[in-house]
């Protein structure tokens, strides 16, 4: 064989390998990407609150990426905001709090949430009702028939709120009492009185005690809702059986930095990196909760039982049919 008959030959071989290696490594013809998940960029609705640190350690500490997951984050307002952007598919995994998923999945036939992780439990103080400085208000009962502040109405917020009153044998309307507003909104809410009290989350808590020198009139972390689940990270269940490789990927990486997140220090240090408007003064102060590691459907039951107590849902709820699978 002549030199450039082998040439020719060795040119044409080097072309199929490369060829088949493209096959074998680049994306098939129904898109699944070469890591074997059948989806790798995820787009996650996610809030800038504590609650959410272990999703900016997953970012931070590369877990996603050694999953094979490029995680692009979208802020939402609230776990009610990102119902429907997980419905058409905007979002891939939301966070958000069990009220919202579960009077979601319960009133909307057409949505099937699943919890995929449990996200945040709540401790003493994370979640308040707050007054003025001057306020002449001192107690949950004071506050009958005022305005209060909250982030969504028929919610965590007024969930935590009613159930620290009734105890005391007081009853707050949803529509006639609570006024829906931002968190980060309340303390000029607050100071404009347009409103006697507010639910302030963490670290807005914590904020507006420190710039306006608000005060606590109850603890929502104690009592019938002490240890409350919170939220947690929930996909559809279209989105789960189309990708049960993406989705338990997903779990992983967010195990890893939920348990990351037992070190409070790590938390408070990444929480103003992510957070606008939290520095480290507040972040160092503030008042934490804890980010379970497992999925306990009898820790979440809870939730729904609270729920029916107050007739956010007419039906009892089995907690079960929320949870992915893969969680359980």
């Amino acid at each position: 064989m002549s030199a450039s008959h082998r040439r020719t030959v060795i040119g044409g071989a080097l072309a199929i390998t490369l060829g088949l290696t493209g096959v074998a490594c680049g994306d098939s013809d129904e898109g699944t990407p070469a890591n074997g998940l059948e989806k790798s960029d995820i787009t996650l609705g996610t809030m800038t609150v504590a609650d959410t640190t272990p999703v900016q350690i997953a970012i931070d500490k590369g877990l996603f990426k050694a999953e094979g997951l490029d995680v692009k984050t979208q802020v939402i307002q609230g776990g009610a905001a990102g119902i429907p952007l997980l419905k058409s598919g905007r979002l891939d995994f939301s966070f958000g709090n069990y009220v919202s998923l579960f009077t979601a999945g319960v009133k909307d036939p057409g949505f099937k949430p699943k919890i995929v992780a449990e996200g945040f439990q709540s401790a003493s103080k994370t979640h308040t009702l707050m007054v003025r400085k001057d306020s002449p208000y001192r107690t949950v009962q004071d506050l009958k028939g005022k305005k209060i502040g909250v982030n969504t109405r028929r919610n965590i917020s007024t969930l935590l709120v009613r159930a620290a009153a009734k105890p005391v044998n007081v009853e707050f309307d949803e529509d006639e009492n609570f006024v829906e507003i931002p968190p980060p909104n309340m303390e000029q809410s607050l100071k404009s009185e347009s409103v006697e009290a507010v639910q302030a989350i963490e670290p807005f808590g914590t904020q507006m005690e420190q710039s306006m020198g608000a005060r606590m009139v109850a603890d929502l972390s104690s009592g019938p809702t002490a240890d409350f689940p919170i939220a947690g990270y929930a996909a559809t269940e279209k989105f789960i059986k189309e990708n049960p490789k993406t989705t338990a990927a997903f779990q992983r990486a967010l195990q890893k930095a939920q348990g990351m997140a037992a070190d409070r220090k790590l938390v408070q240090d990444t929480l103003p990196t992510f957070a606008k408007g939290i520095d480290s003064k507040v972040a160092s102060t503030m008042s934490y909760g804890t980010f379970p590691t497992t999925l306990s459907a009898t820790r979440l039951q809870r939730v729904a039982d609270l729920m029916h107590e107050f007739a956010y849902v007419e039906k009892e709820i089995d907690v079960k049919q929320f949870i992915a699978d893969s969680a359980a």
